[in-house]
């Protein structure tokens, strides 16, 4: 499978509003953005309780 071009965007993106409607899609956007930030808080909040374990199980060996 190859990249998505310029072409597949557009095509994306004019379904899209023949689908939803040019005035909903700041709607989208804005929820899809808010989406993309709780995703990444969600997996560096992860990461951050791995790295604790980690840390403390290393403490506890010492």
């Amino acid at each position: 499978m190859g990249q998505i071009g310029m072409p597949e965007l557009i095509v994306v993106l004019l379904v899209v509003i023949i689908l939803f409607g040019a005035k909903k899609l700041p709607e989208i956007g804005s929820a899809l953005g808010k989406a993309i930030r709780e995703f990444k808080k969600a997996g560096k909040d992860i990461q951050d309780d791995v790295k604790d374990a980690v840390k403390k199980d290393d403490e506890r060996k010492s």
